[in-house]
């Protein structure tokens, strides 16, 4: 199936809102594990390499994930926050939303030109 460049652009949106959403989740998840420190995707970084990735179409490689700095510590030595990953959690959804109705507006696009053309 031949996609639009558009098409290819949300694809990747959608990947690392994903993967940004998963590593999130994990830091939520690690909550009490003692010295367990904060993890994220620099989401600018990530859609660059996906915009530049050459791997087959629908296919891209996972982004690197990279320890938050200047978090405070607690005396475990974890530095998970709560509300700060619930908030990044929620924000990363709405990511995730928006690039799904992006996608539908693009297919509902296509369906138009289609449409008009025959």
């Amino acid at each position: 199936m031949a996609t639009t460049p558009i098409m290819q652009l949300l694809q990747g949106y959608l990947k690392v809102a994903s993967d940004r959403q998963q590593v999130v989740a994990s830091n939520l998840a690690n909550l009490d594990t003692p010295g367990y420190h904060v993890r994220d995707i620099n989401f600018q970084a990530a859609m660059q390499q996906a915009l530049t990735d050459t791997t087959l179409p629908g296919t891209t490689s996972a982004p690197s994930t990279v320890e938050v700095e200047g978090l405070p510590e607690r005396p475990d030595g974890n530095n998970v926050n709560m509300d700060r990953e619930s908030m990044l959690l929620s924000q990363t959804q709405l990511q995730y939303q928006m690039g799904v109705q992006l996608i539908k507006q693009e297919f509902h696009r296509l369906l138009t030109a289609i449409k008009e053309g025959s």
